[in-house]
């Protein structure tokens, strides 16, 4: 199940129907199923402790993942950050919706196994983020 929480913020995506659709595509996609999947959408301040307390950084970021997958079932809590999205389609010069989508998919990406933290690691999360959200369009 995929569900849809808030933490300090208001924020509800819109069509999420839609979004679970594309979110169990693309996990199937990566010979994955999605397991319980739980997006909280949060603000900068909220996301900090969350860093803080459990990653012992002391920087904003756009989203933190943790992953309770088993197998290839996927699942866990994804804390987005909706100020830093605000923030980023700004810097990136895109929408937000389109820079939602992304960060929301990056999240499944993670519980997929994919990471980020190599130059070559994440080129290939740019490539998997792009063929997701080219999907999405086509949804």
């Amino acid at each position: 199940m995929i569900t849809f929480h808030n933490q300090g913020s208001a924020f509800q995506p819109r069509k999420k129907s839609l979004l679970r659709k594309w979110i169990n595509t693309v996990a199937a996609q990566e010979q994955c199923s999605a397991g319980n999947i739980n997006y909280i959408f949060c603000n900068d301040e909220e996301l900090l402790k969350i860093n803080i307390q459990y990653l012992h950084h002391k920087t904003l970021t756009d989203i933190i993942t943790f992953d309770y997958s088993e197998n290839k079932t996927i699942a866990g809590d994804i804390f987005i950050s909706i100020e830093r999205v605000t923030e980023n389609a700004q810097k990136y010069s895109t929408g937000f919706d389109d820079e939602l989508h992304r960060v929301l998919i990056h999240g499944v990406l993670h519980l997929c196994g994919y990471k980020d933290k190599t130059g070559p690691q994440e080129k290939i999360m740019r490539k998997k983020e792009n063929a997701a959200l080219n999907l999405l369009n086509s949804l």
